[in-house]
């Protein structure tokens, strides 16, 4: 039983000895109707008092419940994540049309709205910053910057989602950029997404070092480690797991085999058992391969010609105790069915009359039990 359960009935019983009275109360009625019908007597309660409720003190623990297990082995893994923000749901930013054929004054355009998006966002005024970004990119859709511009901007906004997007789309344009790779790694960064950070902002330093990416990847770097190490861990838990399921299963399929040999050996041991006669009962008495052909003494005529001559046999024949089981039916069928199959003689293990007949007739030809 739930040792909480029972920590609490003992509970409920205290409460019934220091005050009957409880036991009266009308959602315990079919309680107290079990008492008295196993003879018990209950007292009646104070004319004036009303039955106190149940106690609702908290039941001692049980020292011997084993704590409960961890939801998962992952739960020991501590990582600071100040500085986190909740992902954005937002709609994904245009991206611009990239089959767009780019004329000079489209891209001249695009870099007044560029450097209009720099003015903006320089005043603080992010919202009008991206709106200007996104301008310049749908006049000119093949440029690398602009997308890492506006990822700038995002960041500040604390919309890493959407910082990502561009920065994807940044790196697909231009993979030796080191801004998208800068700005990238600020937006896992808000993610919380540490080994992707510190991948990202270590790329953006090895194309183009960078003061600021520098130090956040230096703020990053010890947590994403920690987290490398914990995957370590627990891969080196999982493949030692798969090692010994392994060696327990090869330990299954050994014992297994070495029953298979026991029993083997044993069927062998039984069919040995017949070996005083000779070759054994299904073919070292001729005609009894199907039992005894041609009768039994006193059960339809004998047995076959010859084997009246042979050693041991009219010894056989003048033993009453032989020749009283050869009369019974039951017993005739179990020596049949062993002298078809020796391994069979394990099904009579347990039957004393066959057991004796077999051990007699072995004896009778110079063999043993």
């Amino acid at each position: 039983m739930d040792p909480r359960k029972v920590q609490e009935l003992r509970e409920f019983v205290r409460l019934c000895q220091s005050n009957p009275a409880v036991l009266h109360r009308s959602e315990l009625g079919f309680f107290a109707e079990w008492l008295l019908s196993m003879g018990a007597s209950i007292p009646s309660p104070p004319p004036e008092e009303s039955p106190p409720e149940p106690s609702k003190e908290e039941p001692v623990k049980d020292n011997n419940v084993p704590p409960e297990k961890p939801e998962s082995e992952e739960s020991d893994l501590e990582i600071d994540n100040e500085g986190v923000v909740a992902a954005d749901e937002d709609a994904p930013q245009e991206m611009g049309n990239d089959e767009l054929e780019v004329t000079e004054e489209m891209m001249d355009q695009a870099n007044d709205k560029k450097m209009e998006a720099i003015t903006a966002l320089g005043n603080g005024e992010l919202q009008n910053a991206i709106d200007l970004f996104t301008e310049a990119i749908k006049l000119n859709p093949q440029l690398a910057i602009l997308y890492a511009k506006r990822a700038s901007v995002y960041v500040k906004l604390e919309k890493p989602n959407a910082a990502i997007r561009d920065c994807d789309k940044a790196i697909a344009i231009n993979p030796d950029s080191a801004q998208p790779y800068k700005w990238r790694g600020k937006a896992h960064r808000l993610l919380g997404h540490w080994e992707d950070a510190a991948h990202d902002l270590a790329m953006a330093c090895k194309l183009d070092y960078d003061e600021e990416a520098s130090a956040m990847l230096k703020e990053v770097q010890p947590r994403a480690q920690k987290i490398i190490e914990h995957k370590r861990k627990y891969e080196r838990k999982r493949q030692e797991k798969e090692i010994n399921d392994r060696k327990e299963r090869l330990r299954k399929a050994k014992e297994e085999h070495e029953r298979a040999q026991r029993e083997e050996e044993a069927r062998h041991d039984a069919g040995a058992q017949f070996g005083g006669f000779p070759g054994g009962f299904p073919g070292g008495m001729p005609g009894m391969a199907g039992g005894f052909p041609g009768g039994i003494p006193g059960m339809a005529g004998g047995f076959p010609g010859g084997m009246a001559g042979m050693p041991g046999v009219s010894e056989i024949l003048s033993d009453p105790e032989v020749l009283t089981a050869m009369q019974d039916p039951e017993l005739m069928a179990a020596f049949q069915d062993v002298a078809q199959n020796p391994a069979n003689i394990s099904k009579y293990q347990n039957n004393p009359k066959m057991m004796n007949l077999i051990g007699k007739l072995s004896s009778k030809f110079g063999g043993g039990v």
